[in-house]
């Protein structure tokens, strides 16, 4: 087991993340990218519990969406089931993460916002836009851009459709989906291509 994820997150974090796979007993799967999700915790129909994480995340964001889904683990052994972002998951995560949140395994200048973020965990760690950003700087290059670095009024590609950024709300950018001209809200840091 330990061959199988050890080269995906940094190596100090590895005697942690083997203490909390022998611990709570699931099964941990590394699969292909998905667009809408890091990661995944499910129990599967024989009983038994599986952890999804997707390969193409650097070895930071695999480590903070692994500990993510074991938090849903360990929240669903405690609690049953429970609102799935809610106080008692928020308080697990925040828990399990705490090893982890350590020079020696995130670097110095991502501890702040790492930190800042574990406050009130959101669904999805991209729902932090500076987090993301940090994190984007051990990614490999893919030829994305976040949508908050694409111009006012560019054009840019989201799964094969072309949408025209529009303006800032509060915490989301409006965008113009081009085939049907209807306006779309999106994350500031969801990763498009421009055009």
């Amino acid at each position: 087991m330990k061959k199988n994820y050890a080269n995906y997150i940094p190596e100090k974090a590895i005697p942690f993340v083997q203490f909390l796979i022998e611990e709570h007993h699931f099964t941990l799967k590394i699969v292909d990218q998905r667009q809408s999700k890091h990661g995944d915790f499910r129990k599967l129909p024989n009983g038994q519990f599986q952890i999804t994480v997707n390969n193409n995340l650097n070895k930071y964001q695999f480590l903070l969406t692994l500990i993510h889904e074991i938090a849903h683990h360990v929240t669903y052994q405690k609690f049953g089931h429970v609102q799935a972002h809610g106080k008692e998951w928020k308080t697990v995560f925040q828990h399990l993460m705490l090893p982890f949140v350590h020079p020696e395994i995130y670097p110095k200048h991502i501890l702040p916002l790492l930190a800042n973020y574990l406050k009130s965990p959101k669904a999805s760690t991209d729902a932090d836009v500076k987090l993301s950003l940090a994190f984007k700087e051990f990614s490999k290059e893919t030829g994305k851009s976040f949508i908050f670095e694409v111009p006012r009024g560019s054009l840019f590609r989201f799964k094969d459709v072309t949408y025209k950024r529009g303006n800032l709300r509060r915490t989301r950018i409006e965008c113009l989906n081009t085939a049907n001209n209807k306006v779309y809200l999106f994350n500031q840091n969801v990763e498009v291509y421009e055009e």
